[in-house]
């Protein structure tokens, strides 16, 4: 659906809540206000804003429908709109009936298979240490941390490395890379634009978004000339197979723009998602010690006293526990908190609520998470909610830390190795306090 085409209009929903909101607008954390709207008026409700309404969903049976391939798909819906300013046709932002983004998903997909984590393994173990390096040299000096400082920079080199054998050197420098200020800039931009008022002027906000997205686009296509021409035979990362690689079925390649979009939405969805999982896994660790100890007592009993291990491959797979930390975490504060479907023709979601064709439907998934379907406690940090036994006495669809369907987050399994390595090694050499008893928003 293009950006221009009208957005259908809803057809009346029958015992739906209906919440305007236009009188106090969006607050500046616009999922937890969702959030507090459906503890007060259920798991499905439309919210108004200044006279459009849209409609959020946490009910699991809902969402299980919504998981249907061949009723609904991905919607763009208006703040993907405004990514695609400077991520165009990128995996994450392209139009379901977009050319490109079939090609680069079945291009890339074999690139994020679980066995291809091998290959990046020695890269995230390299940038890992640079960032326990930095820790060791604030523990000397006496200094606290920056938890989510240091998890943004950790996973931008490595998504950058092992992505694009570019270095950030993001550790090298006392304040974050121009890169990410920028790509910061850009997506507030794109979330700002959704509460602008009409008739507003937004000159110098759009002209310094436009003077933003040209800079990453620089910085990107200078990387990619570097590599251009150049043989390629050799390179085992992101951009040396989208150089390469051929279409399995018609042997096409991806053209040079839509390389620049796809490494955009590589740094932008490959370092965001890694770093917000580590750092609320790490708050929930300093949070509940018992859970700590049983974290250090499997990486101790992998690597012994050895102050600096090398963790092989194989040994993140071993790492079961860690693994049900970062699930736990990710069940409580997904780092995409939402996602939204539409119907690709009109029907009936769960048998109940109608939908025409178009119309859209955003889940959000912290609420889903936290469905009767997790417990009487869906509140409480609890790692033994993600055993095996738990997990397959649970309906498929009640977790959705990544989306869902063909659509759902293609590097999911670099961003899971990625953490599970990082904070297995972080609970290995440290001792964890929190020393500001530090509460979230």
């Amino acid at each position: 659906m293009p950006p221009t085409a009208p957005h259908p209009e809803p057809p009346a929903l029958t015992g739906v809540p209906v919440v305007d909101i236009s009188a106090t607008g969006p607050t500046r954390t616009p999922i937890q206000q969702v959030m507090e709207l459906m503890r007060t008026h259920g798991p499905v409700l439309v919210r108004r804003l200044h006279g459009r309404d849209a409609l959020f969903v946490a009910d699991a049976d809902l969402i299980a429908d919504l998981a249907d391939e061949d009723r609904f798909a991905k919607h763009i819906g208006p703040a993907l709109e405004n990514v695609r300013a400077f991520a165009a046709d990128g995996l994450f932002t392209a139009y379901n009936d977009e050319p490109n983004w079939a090609k680069a998903h079945d291009i890339l997909m074999p690139a994020f298979a679980l066995g291809s984590m091998r290959a990046y393994h020695p890269v995230m173990l390299k940038v890992a240490r640079r960032l326990i390096e930095a820790w060791d040299r604030s523990a000397r000096a006496g200094q606290p941390v920056d938890v989510p400082g240091d998890m943004t920079r950790m996973t931008l080199d490595t998504i950058g490395l092992a992505g694009f054998d570019y270095d950030f050197g993001s550790f090298e420098r006392a304040e974050p890379h121009p890169f990410v200020e920028s790509m910061v800039r850009c997506l507030e931009w794109s979330m700002t634009r959704l509460a602008r008022v009409p008739g507003g002027d937004c000159t110098a906000a759009d002209a310094a978004f436009r003077k933003d997205a040209d800079y990453l686009a620089g910085v990107v296509d200078e990387v990619i000339a570097a590599r251009t021409g150049t043989d390629q035979s050799g390179a085992a990362d992101l951009l040396g197979l989208m150089l390469t690689a051929q279409h399995p079925a018609d042997g096409t390649t991806l053209d040079t723009a839509n390389i620049r979009n796809q490494v955009i939405t590589f740094l932008i969805a490959g370092h965001e998602t890694t770093s917000g999982a580590m750092s609320f896994a790490l708050y929930y660790l300093a949070k509940h010690p018992a859970v700590l100890r049983l974290v250090q007592r499997e990486a101790d009993a992998l690597w012994g006293d050895t102050a600096d291990p090398e963790p092989s491959y194989d040994d993140i797979g071993r790492l079961t526990y860690t693994r049900q930390v970062l699930n736990e975490a990710l069940r409580l504060w997904p780092t995409a908190a939402a996602f939204s479907r539409e119907a690709r023709e009109d029907t009936l979601l769960g048998g109940r609520v109608p939908l025409r064709a178009g119309q859209a439907v955003s889940v959000l998934v912290p609420m889903l998470h936290r469905q009767p379907v997790w417990g009487d406690n869906p509140e409480l940090f609890d790692p033994d909610r993600f055993t095996a036994e738990a997990e397959a006495a649970r309906p498929v669809h009640a977790f959705k830390p990544f989306g869902t369907g063909e659509r759902a987050c293609i590097g999911r399994q670099f961003a899971l190795h990625e953490a599970t390595l990082l904070l297995a090694m972080l609970v290995h050499r440290y001792r964890l306090h929190d020393h500001a008893d530090y509460a979230l928003d």
